[in-house]
């Protein structure tokens, strides 16, 4: 439902937090999950490690290619997925699309609370007949609709996160769950093997951007361990990996004004190969670039560190807001 959105632009709204120019959710790649049809028949995952939906449904359920659907069915992969997330007894989990289940199964039961968010009303009464009873509850709605931080509210503690998710919304998520950092303990999901190394990459490579500056800004990032296609049905057409997002209690470099550095990151990534001396004149409009900024107007935005950005931001934001004299 969300891969149809394309030609949008991420901006940061009032509130510091993400959506696109026309108020919906953007796709990270066009080679998504979902996204991608095949002219071959799909074939089952590995045999000997699959077992049925268990959705309370006599035959198997057939995945919604609009809401990116691609059922994990390998036992050992959900056992693995289980073992990295690691689930306490003190813990309030909410799962992100559990679908049949495959990853539920080893969650339930296992935790304080299970919150599981599915937007498929077929799976909803499967999944709560099956697994509601064991301190888990099913909820319908959208994850990205999801207050999260009522939730941890209302459980008085930090929520912990994990899924595996569609990837044509693998930013919106990213982002819904950056933008409610401070009631989530940690975040664990597959996604893309591409983004996934985007999360990871460094200053001077092409993986460099807008995602990995916010997921290190905020948290600490591990690629856990990667998932071959033959995992899933119907089998997509790219390698999956789990990644871990644990939040830090305070941004690793202080911004002196988040919302700011949000718009200015954003601003001079969209033109990622210019100088800074030229982007930074369409992110300040008619105010002139500033002497004495902390890097070197040479150089490009994908060159700079996080820090380094941090601190650029900084500067323009206590040059552009000081009190006239």
């Amino acid at each position: 439902m969300y891969s149809k959105l394309n030609n949008s632009s991420l901006k940061c709204n009032e509130s510091g937090r993400f959506s696109l120019t026309n108020g919906a959710y953007l796709p990270i790649l066009t080679g998504q999950r979902g996204a991608q049809g095949s002219s071959q028949e799909q074939k089952p995952p590995v045999a000997g490690r699959r077992y049925s939906s268990g959705v309370g449904t006599s035959r198997p359920l057939r995945p919604k290619r609009s809401l990116g659907q691609h059922f994990l069915r390998d036992e050992n992969i959900a056992r693995k997925i289980a073992g990295a997330i690691a689930p306490q007894p003190d813990d309030v989990l909410v799962e992100i699309g559990p679908g049949e289940g495959a990853l539920t199964r080893y969650l339930a039961g296992s935790v304080r609370r299970l919150i599981a968010v599915e937007l498929d009303d077929r799976v909803v009464a499967g999944l709560r007949e099956r697994f509601e009873g064991k301190n888990t509850e099913v909820l319908c709605r959208d994850f990205l609709e999801t207050d999260l931080e009522e939730l941890a509210e209302r459980h008085g503690r930090p929520l912990r996160i994990a899924g595996n998710i569609p990837y044509n919304i693998t930013t919106p998520i990213l982002f819904h769950v950056l933008d409610q950092r401070s009631s989530v303990k940690d975040l664990t999901i597959m996604m893309q093997k591409e983004v996934a190394r985007r999360l990871v990459s460094g200053p001077g490579t092409k993986d460099y951007g807008i995602l990995a500056v916010f997921c290190q800004l905020f948290a600490d990032v591990e690629l856990l361990f990667d998932v071959s296609p033959r995992c899933f049905f119907p089998v997509p057409a790219v390698t999956s990996s789990v990644v871990r997002l644990t939040m830090l209690p305070q941004p690793r470099f202080a911004t002196a004004d988040e919302q700011y550095f949000r718009a200015m990151v954003r601003a001079v990534f969209g033109k990622r190969r210019k100088t800074l001396r030229n982007t930074l004149k369409y992110f300040l409009g008619d105010s002139p670039v500033p002497g004495g900024l902390p890097v070197d107007a040479g150089r490009r935005p994908e060159d700079l560190s996080v820090g380094q950005l941090v601190a650029l931001s900084n500067t323009l934001y206590t040059t552009t807001h000081a009190a006239p004299a």
